[in-house]
């Protein structure tokens, strides 16, 4: 398989449609994961669409997980371009990057190549969007040329910058996790129960219709107008650990509000510092 390119995208999340129409020109990539200790190569394994390379969350899109860092922190900007490159995913390639949890690890890859330029987008739905039979085989792979370059900060923030647009008037942090642990519940993932103080609950499941798929422009935005994003905020979305909160931001981009930030470490990072303040309830704090 050659790095593809040349297919224009015609949004952040693309339908099972397009792709069928334009599969010979762009990588497809499997970035299934589950927090529940399920293999996603496993699930690949057993079918995946035709074509389609795996993405490994925690070798290939993470560096180390570290108390500072928090559970699935930005590889290092080498180890992510060789990780990638080995897969066959180039400088120019057009990359449609898919799961079966509607986007919600999907989007951590697309999220990180549109943060260096590239060309890549979530399919819409995702496994579950797909009509065509699965493969149960391995692509030929020719690894690929991607250019090493440094994670923007445009598209990150740090822990620092968090805690101050936490309490910045003009700044929004949202909190995508499930709305019972931003309520401070008891579970077993969390460091410590609660949420960033001010932060605003937007479960990113939410974006997603009883069908799997993303809800209508419309609809987000009227989502994220009232959890104060206008359009002029600054948005940053966290969660657990720096992945589902990618399904936040392409909400944010597919209603036009869009492109918000990031918080990596997220909640495995701010929960792990004793110093940090936590508020519980359903209200900011």
């Amino acid at each position: 398989m050659n790095s593809p390119a040349g297919a224009i995208l015609p949004a952040a999340a693309v339908s099972v449609d397009w792709l069928e129409a334009n599969i010979e020109r762009v990588l497809v990539a499997d970035v299934r994961w589950y927090l529940d200790g399920r293999s996603g190569r496993a699930a690949y394994e057993q079918g995946h669409i035709p074509g389609a390379v795996f993405v490994d969350l925690d070798e290939d899109l993470s560096g180390p997980p570290s108390t500072a860092g928090g559970r699935h922190p930005l590889p290092t900007p080498q180890d992510f371009a060789e990780a990638i490159a080995a897969l066959g995913i180039g400088d120019g390639c057009t990359v449609v990057a898919y799961d079966d949890a509607g986007g919600m690890v999907a989007g951590r890859l697309w999220w990180m190549l549109r943060s260096l330029g590239e060309a890549a987008a979530v399919l819409d739905g995702g496994l579950a969007a797909w009509s065509g039979p699965l493969s149960t085989e391995y692509p030929a792979v020719n690894p690929a040329r991607f250019t090493s370059r440094p994670w923007p900060s445009e598209a990150f923030v740090s822990i620092q910058e968090v805690d101050e647009l936490r309490r910045a008037a003009g700044a929004v942090v949202l909190d995508a996790r499930s709305p019972e642990r931003y309520r401070g519940e008891p579970n077993d993932i969390d460091p410590r129960f609660g949420h960033i103080p001010g932060a605003v609950s937007a479960p990113c499941a939410t974006n997603l219709g009883v069908d799997g798929k993303l809800r209508s422009p419309a609809e987000l935005q009227r989502m994220y107008n009232s959890a104060g994003v206008d359009g002029e905020t600054e948005a940053v979305a966290y969660c657990g650990s720096g992945v589902s909160a990618n399904l936040d931001l392409l909400g944010l981009e597919v209603a036009g509000l869009g492109p918000g930030r990031l918080f990596v470490g997220s909640w495995s990072a701010w929960g792990a510092d004793g110093d940090r303040p936590v508020a519980s309830g359903s209200e900011p704090g």
